[in-house]
């Protein structure tokens, strides 16, 4: 599961670029849910489609954040939520981040930044511990619960059952990291190189995207009688001909038939109904024990990855100043994204959100550092720090 990208000369490139800058563009304040105007970099900043955190403090060390809007609606939903893990006071303290990219609108992932923290909160109060079984529950409980909302607005809202969200979910928590996944967000970790002064990238999350040949294995050894579980088109491979991820919370018109019929959509609709769900929430579930070469984390919706490597990525963090390395990365990635359509950077920036689309996807990128004497200093204090990237009004406290 394990994926290692060796140097190009592209990475190479956009390295020493952060030498040459002093500054990473973009300076504001920004608008709460109210219209508000909230300043410092302590709410996070905006400039344009860009928003970010350049540097913030967690239990475990430092982080750095950054949005880059595509969608005509922000789709991208992200969060770090760093002190106690529990519902209760007694529980286990660390850091959570998810990387919510949402697909057919921004309900699901804004749901689940709603609530996937709460949910997994309230069964680690259950069970007393953070465990792989904990983080599974909050995913399905939060999935139960969106699927639940689609069945009280369906005659109003029909097309809110063909919206959805990739969930990628990190916890540091007791010298452990626990990561879960549904569809094609990714989690890289960079290792020092002992040799050098380097970093190896390690991709830590599995993915679940039916241009995987796995995936699509899987999908036809799920549903062995139908032909058409994965087709296709265009040179790219869709579940039913419809979306590209075999995993995700939300998505109700491919979880249960009664979803998948007037007055949804038309192009939604599958000519007959289905027995069994045929997409899946829950998510694949990895645990990695932190070890002290482990310098960083890069969370990251796939919008980062259609542009920039797992090596690419680690190396920019690795080699730029830690405050606004996760606006360098998307900048990087957009960049990238002008070259391959033989355009300026400059001239990148000026296409509005919802026509940027056809350029590049929202991008949402948490980069967390993991600082081997915070980790042990910071965990019993009364720290906590809440942050939700793009969309809400981040809050942070001492108590």
């Amino acid at each position: 599961m394990y994926e290692v990208y060796q140097d190009s000369s592209s990475c190479v490139k956009m390295v020493r670029s952060c030498w040459k800058i002093s500054s990473v563009e973009g300076d504001g304040s920004r608008r709460g849910r109210d219209g508000s105007r909230h300043g410092g970099d302590s709410n996070g900043r905006v400039d344009g489609l860009l928003w970010y955190k350049d540097l913030g403090q967690h239990v475990n060390g430092e982080f750095s954040m950054a949005v880059i809007q595509a969608n005509g609606l922000l789709e991208d939903q992200s969060q770090l939520e760093s002190g106690p893990l529990s519902s209760l006071d007694s529980g286990p303290r660390g850091t959570f981040i998810g990387v919510y990219d949402g697909h057919g609108g921004p309900e699901t992932s804004r749901f689940v930044n709603e609530k996937m923290f709460l949910n997994l909160k309230k069964f680690v109060a259950e069970h007393k511990e953070m465990s792989a079984s904990v983080i599974k529950k909050a995913f399905l409980e939060t999935e139960e619960e969106f699927l639940s909302l689609v069945k009280q607005q369906w005659l109003e809202k029909p097309q809110i059952a063909s919206v959805g969200s990739c969930c990628l979910v990190g916890v540091i928590c007791n010298g452990l990291l626990y990561v879960a996944n549904v569809g094609d967000s990714r989690l890289v970790l960079g290792r020092a190189e002992k040799s050098s002064k380097g970093v190896t990238a390690i991709q830590l999350s599995t993915e679940h995207n039916a241009s995987i040949e796995s995936v699509r294995e899987e999908l036809r050894s799920l549903h062995p009688d139908d032909s058409q579980i994965v087709v296709l088109r265009h040179k790219v491979w869709r579940v039913k001909g419809l979306i590209q991820v075999s995993r995700s919370i939300g998505d109700a018109y491919l979880k249960k038939a009664e979803f998948n019929k007037e007055p949804l959509l038309a192009k939604f609709r599958l000519p007959k109904p289905f027995p069994k769900p045929i997409l899946n929430p829950e998510p694949s579930i990895f645990i990695h024990k932190l070890h002290p070469n482990d310098q960083f984390l890069i969370f990251a919706s796939d919008g980062l990855w259609e542009h920039l490597t797992n090596q690419e990525a680690a190396d920019i963090v690795n080699n730029c100043p830690r405050s606004g390395v996760a606006r360098r990365l998307v900048k990087a990635a957009l960049h990238v994204a002008a070259k391959k359509r033989e355009m300026r950077y400059s001239d990148l920036k000026k296409i509005d959100r919802g026509v940027r689309r056809h350029f590049h996807d929202d991008i949402t990128v948490v980069v967390v550092f993991l600082d081997q004497p915070s980790m042990i200093r910071n965990s019993s204090r009364g720290f906590t720090i809440s942050v939700k990237g793009g969309g809400g009004v981040p809050t942070t406290s001492k108590s």
